[in-house]
């Protein structure tokens, strides 16, 4: 680890000049790797992570066709939960936030984990029964819930518009106390440097343009900006564009891309200490560490491979937010953004070999893909080095879309994110 003396702490606070040494380099394209994988976001960083730290492979580069953590892991709202109904979700998820629970000294690297705790809002008897419902199967997976009463929900939120004439009257709802937020850009930065460091090349603007073939048809390694690149497996984990690069290889995957919005007030000073996310309307909030109320949106209704936002989608979330929270309308909207995010049938992610020998994925997490950052490149780090499933993901697979054995966490997953 490095250190450093109170007297070069104080000198680089002081002086922009003052340089701090690079937190991972900036190699040149190796000929052949044993690994190549293609997204430079927080899943392919921890895929690279956790093949080094967890089975020695450090032959391994990660290429980015812009800057590293450019893409959803830097256009997110920064939630991680494992409040899943069905029990295959439950383990995965609950494996992430257990990782992210020890992220911090695991990479030595301060990922600003706040487990302030995540509240799904009801808003009529029938959101209070779901939300009991979920509550329960959580608790059955072995995973924290607590359920709330109004009165419960009031004392955690009290600017809540709990009135008798409320738009969406407060019925109550349950809370996982064990979720919250982190540093969407701290996650990424922590893994990227802690592969650095073992070996692992992160090569940025460095687009893939096609895929090298063997003798079999089998996938060799991938044609870039950057000259061609050879490896022994290559691994796609590149979100929403995750479909047009399977396209370049001869496949089609069950996947449909989104843009997914999110926008934050000005910075006030902090006055709201959880998550807060509503069954009825979709939003979902929390305060940044910066003091800017963090507002996020359901999926927008067309499909898209555009990261900007739009004006319906702003004009809605910002009626709820009022709505339900009537003290916001005195702020003022700062910037907004646009997430790309890749949605299965299933709302459900898709982990392991592809149709093409030599190509594996990790994609289809849709809009839960930074609270699934840790689980995500373990897991793909599992497969590539040992050739099997972890057990937690084996129900995962591509091959669940023809035999039918889904899992359908359309309702978990598609309203909080």
């Amino acid at each position: 680890m490095q250190h450093y003396s109170v007297a070069s702490l104080l000198r680089r606070a002081v002086d922009p000049v003052a340089s701090w040494p690079a937190m991972w380099r900036t190699p040149e394209p190796q000929a052949q790797y044993d690994v190549v994988i293609v997204g430079a976001g927080g899943h392919g960083l921890a895929t690279a992570y956790y093949l080094a730290t967890e089975h020695g492979i450090t032959n391994v580069a990660v290429i980015e066709k812009g800057w590293l953590g450019g893409g959803n892991s830097g256009r997110n709202t920064t939630i991680v939960r494992s409040n899943y109904l069905f029990p295959e979700s439950a383990h995965l998820y609950d494996f992430a936030l257990k990782r992210y629970e020890g992220l911090s000294q695991d990479l030595n690297y301060n990922v600003m984990l706040s487990q302030r705790g995540v509240a799904m809002l009801a808003h009529s008897r029938h959101d209070m029964e779901s939300c009991t419902h979920w509550a329960n199967a959580m608790r059955l997976n072995g995973i924290d819930s607590d359920i709330l009463s109004a009165g419960d929900v009031k004392r955690l939120i009290p600017f809540i518009d709990d009135s008798a004439t409320a738009r969406y009257p407060v019925h109550g709802g349950f809370i996982q106390r064990r979720g919250g937020v982190a540093r969407h850009d701290a996650v990424a930065w922590g893994y990227a440097r802690g592969a650095d460091r073992r070996g692992v090349d992160i090569l940025q603007n460095c687009e893939v343009t096609g895929f090298l073939r063997g003798p079999t048809g089998a996938v060799t390694g991938v044609e870039t900006t950057r000259g061609a690149i050879r490896a022994k497996q290559v691994a796609l984990t590149a979100a929403g564009n995750t479909s047009v690069l399977a396209t370049m290889a001869g496949f089609r995957l069950p996947l449909q891309s989104y843009a997914l919005q999110a926008m934050v007030s000005e910075p006030v000073k902090p006055f709201f200490d959880t998550v807060a996310i509503s069954l009825a309307t979709g939003l979902y909030l929390s305060q940044s560490d910066k003091g800017e109320l963090v507002f996020g949106a359901g999926l927008d209704l067309y499909h898209s491979y555009a990261q900007r936002g739009n004006y319906p989608v702003t004009e809605r979330v910002m009626a709820s937010a009022v709505a339900m929270f009537p003290a916001l309308s005195r702020l003022k909207l700062l910037r907004q953004w646009a997430g790309l995010v890749d949605v299965s049938p299933d709302s459900s992610p898709i982990l392991g070999p592809s149709p093409v020998e030599g190509l594996f994925l990790n994609c289809g997490w849709g809009t839960g893909g930074f609270k699934a950052i840790p689980v995500g490149g373990y897991m793909l780090a599992w497969q590539l080095a040992t050739g099997a499933p972890h057990p937690i993901a084996a129900p995962f697979g591509l091959d669940r879309f023809s035999t039918a054995a889904l899992v359908d966490e359309a309702a978990a997953a598609g309203i909080p994110h």
